[in-house]
């Protein structure tokens, strides 16, 4: 199993586009006035949906990235204000933080090989 497609709620879908767009995703779906579907690379995809019952902010997803440093730059330039700068978390994630205009959380995330062989797996595997 892989997790290949997220929709949050949102209450503006053109600023939650222009959000998702200045973050570094792909717009591959419009649909005016409710939805819109990003590419976040070749194998998955993050929605947006205005939402009917107008409840808002309260998802958090972690976009992994090969360079948190360089993506959270790249965001940066395009106008976006970070809530955290990249940062060595004790669970061995890089991490910087970031809400859309509607609440929710966005991670940009590195894990490494921390993601599924932390030094404390259940298991002890180590690969």
């Amino acid at each position: 199993m892989r997790l290949n497609h997220v929709t949050l709620p949102v209450s503006d879908l053109a600023v939650a586009i222009a959000f998702y767009e200045r973050l570094g995703l792909t717009l591959i779906v419009r649909a005016y006035p409710r939805y819109a579907r990003f590419a976040v690379d070749d194998t998955s995809t993050l929605s947006v949906e205005v939402a009917r019952d107008g409840q808002v902010g309260s998802a958090e997803v972690h976009l992994c990235c090969t360079d948190v440093d360089a993506d959270f730059a790249a965001a940066e330039a395009r106008g976006l204000i970070f809530d955290t700068a990249p940062t060595d978390q004790s669970y061995l994630w890089r991490t910087a933080a970031i809400r859309d205009p509607d609440g929710n959380r966005i991670i940009l995330f590195s894990p490494g090989r921390n993601q599924h062989f932390p030094p404390w797996r259940l298991d002890g595997r180590r690969e």
